[in-house]
C-alpha cells in the first residue's frame, strides 16, 4: 500500500509539473518613496529599478509569481508641495532590495498556447521581504546605521500582451505598503535614538516600482488546453 502510494504520488507530482507553462523574464523601470521626506507623488518613477521574475501559471487566469527587484529610491523635500517640507529641506538616498511572492490574476484569459494576439489587465498581491539601509538623522545630517529589513504588501496593477510565439511584454505599477517608518530615517528602530524621530509616526511608509516586463514561456501545453 506504501509502495503503491508513493507510485501514485510521483506520478502526480509528474503530472503536475507537464502540465503547467512557465515564464522567466526581466523587469526594468523607475521607482519613487512615499513617506515624510520628499515629493508625496504616488506614481512619479525617478530612480532605475531592475528585477527578475519568475511565473508558474496554473491556468489561463491566474498564476504564481516571484521576483527579486532592486532600486535607489530618493526623498527630495525641495520637490515637495508642502511648504514645511520645502522649509526642512532634507534629502535622503537609501537602497531597497525586494524579494516578493504571490498571486497574479488575468482579467481575461490568457492562454498562451492559443494562436493569435492574446492580451489582458492584471493584479498582482502577495508578501515582500525587503532590505534597505538603517538611516537616522542628526544634526541635520543622514547616518547609516547598517542594513535592517521589513516586510511589505504589493498591491500591483498592469497590462500584458504576447508580442511573439515565446515572449510577452508587459506594463506595470505597483505601491508596496510597509510595515515600517524608518526608509526615510524618520523612525530610528534604534531605541537610542528615538529622540531623533521627525514626520509623522502614525503613517508607515511606500515605495512604487513602475515599468515594463518581459518574459520567456517555455513548458509542455497544460491539461486546460483544448488543442
Amino acid at each position: 500500500m506504501r509502495k503503491t502510494t508513493y507510485i501514485l504520488t510521483l506520478f502526480f507530482l509528474f503530472q503536475m509539473a507537464n502540465a503547467q507553462i512557465h515564464e522567466i523574464g526581466v523587469f526594468a523601470g523607475g521607482s519613487n518613496f512615499i513617506g515624510d521626506v520628499g515629493s508625496t507623488q504616488y506614481i512619479a518613477p525617478k530612480e532605475p529599478a531592475i528585477g527578475i521574475l519568475y511565473k508558474w501559471n496554473k491556468n489561463p487566469r491566474y498564476s504564481w509569481r516571484f521576483s527579486v527587484t532592486q532600486s535607489k529610491i530618493k526623498g527630495i523635500d525641495a520637490n515637495s508641495d508642502l511648504t514645511s517640507r520645502q522649509e526642512r529641506n532634507y534629502t535622503f538616498q537609501n537602497t531597497i532590495t525586494e524579494f516578493s511572492g504571490g498571486f497574479e490574476f488575468n482579467w481575461f484569459d490568457f492562454n498562451l498556447h492559443k494562436s493569435g494576439f492574446i492580451s489582458t489587465p492584471y493584479l498582482y498581491t502577495g508578501l515582500s521581504y525587503f532590505t534597505s539601509d538603517d538611516l537616522y538623522v542628526i544634526n541635520d545630517r543622514y547616518v547609516s546605521n547598517g542594513n535592517s529589513g521589513g516586510i511589505a504588501i504589493p498591491i500591483v496593477g498592469g497590462l500584458k500582451m504576447r508580442i511573439a510565439d515565446n515572449f510577452v511584454l508587459g506594463i506595470e505599477s505597483g505601491a508596496r505598503y510597509t510595515f515600517s517608518d524608518d526608509i526615510d530615517g524618520s523612525l530610528p528602530k534604534n531605541g537610542s535614538l528615538e529622540s531623533l524621530k521627525f514626520g509623522n509616526t502614525n503613517s508607515n511608509d511606500w515605495y512604487v516600482f513602475t515599468g515594463l516586463t518581459l518574459t520567456y514561456t517555455f513548458g509542455n501545453k497544460p491539461c486546460y488546453c483544448n488543442e
